[in-house]
């Protein structure tokens, strides 16, 4: 894919081959700041989306934040409705909360994403958002 194919502020990076046994679909990461808060961005395909995964910490740290920067996409934690992400959305996710996100059917999707720093921080996947799961936000209407 080159950036011109859905534009974009931030670079859209190298396919996410070392996180592919994660993700439905094609993504793709551009690692943009390093430290001990290090800040990628993550780009879906339409229809792209993580397994649910878990971020582990204490000290304050595992908290995920996450921030919409082009496209639309979803986020949704275990046992909640899901959130509809537009560029200017951001959630943050505390630790220990299983959750999953990405694009939605129709349209790429990019987010900023980055963990909060402090001890034992780690993450832990866990099973792929079935077909029939992703199919249903948009087949309830929840597509805004």
């Amino acid at each position: 894919m080159s950036d011109g194919e859905f534009e974009q502020i931030f670079p859209t990076g190298e396919a996410n081959e070392a996180f592919a046994q994660y993700f439905i679909g094609q993504s793709y990461l551009a690692p943009l700041a390093g430290g001990s808060v290090p800040v990628s961005n993550v780009t879906f395909e339409p229809g792209c989306r993580n397994n649910w995964h878990i971020h582990h910490g204490s000290d304050g740290g595992g908290d995920q934040i996450l921030l919409c920067t082009a496209g639309s996409g979803w986020y949704q934690a275990d046992g909640e409705e899901p959130l509809s992400l537009v560029p200017g959305s951001v959630v943050r996710i505390p630790a220990g909360t299983k959750h999953w996100h990405g694009a939605k059917a129709d349209s790429w999707f990019s987010h900023l994403a980055f963990i909060t720093p402090g001890e034992g921080v780690s993450n832990e996947w866990l099973e792929p958002v079935t077909d029939e799961v992703y199919r249903a936000l948009h087949e309830n209407g929840e597509n805004a």
